[in-house]
């Protein structure tokens, strides 16, 4: 005759069972992520900002002045910069969004942005940073045509820096198409 297990007896192997199931699980769960230095070194771009440049006649539009106020907050979790920008160039007033970051596992700068213009970053450039300078390179599509883009960010000081923005042509050389520089409020 067969033995039966009671179902206190029973309720009792489940729960010690799966307490230890959780307890092994716990084990080799990872640890919380936090910021690493690189995320950290994002955090020169948080602030207010105004910015004051110009645009050179492109596939991206007409040449002429622009400008813009930026404000760049750390998103939450301290692993991404998040900016708002609002300005005008030659195209009319302009409203964008951005998010900087830091991929740990390609060991590259990122950088997502999309305006008021149909116009967005749907890849993502990968940047670099080599002292006071960060470059980020690009290749995406613009008027059905694959465009290589370089964008270089030069710190002058803690509140100082200056951007260009250059497309490589048919013939390998690089054009400027875009300068500015931006001032810490």
């Amino acid at each position: 005759m067969k033995k039966m297990t009671s179902m206190p007896a029973l309720l009792t192997l489940l729960v010690v069972a799966s307490v230890g199931f959780q307890v092994v699980a716990a084990a080799q769960a990872p640890p919380p992520q936090t910021p690493g230095p690189e995320h950290k070194r994002l955090g020169y771009f948080v602030g207010k900002w105004t910015t004051e440049g110009e645009m050179k006649p492109s596939p991206m539009g007409p040449g002429g002045k622009i400008s813009s106020t930026d404000d760049c907050a750390w998103f939450e979790g301290g692993f991404a910069v998040v900016c708002h920008y609002s300005g005008t160039t030659p195209m009319g007033p302009s409203k964008s969004i951005a998010i900087m970051g830091y991929s740990t596992e390609e060991k590259v700068y990122t950088y997502y942005g999309v305006d008021n213009s149909n116009m967005s970053m749907t890849t993502v450039p990968h940047g670099t940073v080599q002292g006071d300078t960060w470059t980020y390179d690009d290749e995406s599509q613009m008027g059905g045509h694959k465009i290589k883009s370089r964008v270089t960010l030069k710190e002058l000081s803690p509140t100082a820096y200056t951007f260009k923005l250059e497309i490589q042509g048919p013939d390998g050389k690089w054009a400027p198409i875009m300068e500015s520089k931006s001032t810490k409020k």
